[in-house]
C-alpha cells in the first residue's frame, strides 16, 4: 500500500476541502434546531456516514478480492448515506429551511464525481462524530 495524504485527495474532482465540509455542517446543524424529527433524520444520517466511512477506511488496506467481495455492500452502504442526506434536506426544506448546504454537495444526476462528494461529507460527518466520542 502506499502512503496517501490530504493534499493528495484535494487534488481530485469534486473534492471538499476542509473549511468547506465545516461550513456545510454548520449549516445543517444550524438548521436542526430542537426539532426532534430533524435530530432523528440527522442521527440516521451520521449512522450511515459511519458505517460507509468504516468501508472508505479500510479500503485502500484490501486486497482486489476483498475489494470485489465488498463491493456491492460498499455500494449500497454509499446508496443509503445519499438516501439519508436526501432525506434530511427534504424534512428541512418543508420546515422552511434553506439546505443550501444540499445544493453544494451536488447532486449525482448532475455529475457523478458528486456521488464521491456526497461520501466524502459523510466521511467528515464520521470523523467529526468520532473525534467527540472521546
Amino acid at each position: 500500500m502506499k502512503p496517501v495524504t490530504f493534499e493528495e485527495y484535494l487534488k481530485t474532482p469534486k473534492s471538499l476541502d476542509f473549511d468547506t465540509a465545516r461550513n456545510l455542517h454548520r449549516e445543517i446543524i444550524g438548521e436542526l434546531g430542537a426539532d426532534p424529527d430533524a435530530l432523528e433524520l440527522y442521527e440516521e444520517l451520521l449512522a450511515a456516514s459511519v458505517k460507509y466511512a468504516g468501508f472508505r477506511a479500510r479500503w485502500l488496506l484490501l486486497s482486489w478480492e476483498e475489494k470485489a467481495e465488498q463491493d456491492a455492500s460498499r455500494t449500497a452502504s454509499h446508496d443509503a448515506l445519499i438516501v439519508k442526506c436526501n432525506q434530511l434536506a427534504r424534512y428541512l426544506k418543508m420546515q422552511g429551511k434553506e439546505t443550501g448546504w444540499r445544493d453544494v454537495l451536488g447532486y449525482e444526476e448532475n455529475d457523478r464525481y458528486n456521488r464521491k462528494r456526497l461520501g466524502d461529507f459523510g466521511c467528515f460527518l464520521a470523523f467529526v462524530n468520532g473525534i467527540n466520542g472521546r
